[in-house]
């Protein structure tokens, strides 16, 4: 390998576009995009002709792109719907490449656990697009997690709840391709950056409902942010919850929504509650500004404290948000330097098998002990 990383982007949706594409321009001294697969040939070329390098190639068969280009590609990002994601995933391992996989790691713990064999097996890097760590508000509140200032963190919400902000565009009502709606959507963001602030990946028992309420209602989709959406191809559901138990006894409770009739508003948020002190962190929806505020004890008094609005200075614009920015470089330092990258695959792992037992809960009924 070079002194740029050579990758390959394997669908070239949305989420390429929004995200890993432009962040990946942005971090150009570290990385190149040398070839772009896509079902849709000319989505692979439009994304070719604006992001790769003057020779990319452009595939509409992934396989056929990794046998083509065997010495030519170092890392594969897989930007597909969720239930492609292992096999892709699986197939640039074998052929000896590393792997950022957008995230859910997978639409089930089954495929999550052969990419993490094929992963193992390979020697190689791997990594799930969890953006939301490389948040300013984030990694100040993961520091002081580290730091003990909340002390133990036994009950903590994951929050992951639109009003109504159905995505309309490409599959994501379309529960072959995903596997599932905002629970798998968005709430696997709140669950990861709470997972990670708590530092404990052992789940003992999942308890969780699944409801299909306002995404099939004719009237559901007026004042969609997004346009309305048709309830007659609206196959997921709209809201999910789930209580997660841990080994330690700690406690998390999970919501997540894309239509939801709430006042407030956010994703990839969290609250947690320590022996110490407690933190929430808003960000999204009803918050326009990101809100990171602890609680606590000092002198006998409740006190509140919060990031001074002094400090805030808007030093990046452009297609690509400033965390997806920070997580393409530290994965691109990651592989050239051969470090441990941020968002580990066994951490991943760990979201994918909760969010399905949440799933498995609601169609049983009954609590799932894993």
């Amino acid at each position: 390998m070079g002194e740029k990383v050579r990758v390959a982007i394997v669908g070239c949706g949305g989420i390429a576009n929004q995200k890993h594409m432009p962040s990946l321009k942005a971090n150009s001294h570290k990385a190149e995009m040398v070839a772009f697969c896509d079902i849709i040939e000319e989505r692979a070329v439009k994304a070719a002709n604006e992001y790769g390098t003057p020779d990319a190639k452009v595939y509409t068969d992934y396989q056929k792109m990794l046998d083509e280009l065997a010495e030519g590609i170092d890392a594969v990002h897989v930007c597909t719907p969720n239930v492609a994601h292992c096999p892709i995933a699986v197939a640039s391992f074998e052929a000896g490449k590393h792997v950022m996989c957008e995230k859910p790691m997978a639409h089930t713990t089954a495929d999550a656990q052969k990419m993490m064999d094929a992963w193992k097996r390979s020697g190689k890097k791997f990594t799930i697009g969890y953006q939301n760590r490389f948040r300013d508000d984030t990694t100040a509140l993961k520091a002081s997690c580290q730091n003990g200032e909340l002390g133990e963190i036994y009950f903590a919400k994951a929050h992951a709840l639109r009003r109504r902000a159905v995505p309309t565009w490409g599959v994501f009502p379309d529960k072959s391709l995903q596997g599932g709606g905002p629970l798998i959507d968005i709430g696997t963001h709140a669950l990861d950056i709470t997972l990670w602030m708590m530092e404990n990946y052992k789940p003992v028992s999942v308890s969780g409902q699944v409801f299909y309420k306002l995404g099939r209602q004719q009237d559901g989709p007026a004042g969609n942010v997004f346009g309305p959406w048709d309830p007659e191809t609206f196959e997921v559901e709209d809201s999910a919850f789930g209580l997660v138990k841990m080994e330690n006894g700690a406690v998390i409770y999970l919501e997540a929504s894309w239509a939801l009739n709430v006042l407030k508003s956010m994703e990839a948020s969290t609250t947690l509650c320590g022996t110490k002190a407690g933190a929430e962190i808003h960000h999204g929806g009803s918050y326009p500004k990101d809100e990171l505020i602890y609680n606590m004890v000092e002198n006998n008094q409740l006190m509140e404290k919060t990031i001074s609005p002094a400090g805030v200075v808007d030093f990046f614009s452009g297609g690509a948000s400033a965390e997806g920015v920070r997580e393409q470089a530290q994965w691109m330092t990651a592989i050239l330097e051969d470090k441990e990258p941020l968002v580990r695959p066994e951490q991943a792992f760990a979201v994918t098998r909760i969010l399905e037992a949440i799933y498995q809960s609601a169609e049983t009924g009954k609590e799932i002990i894993l």
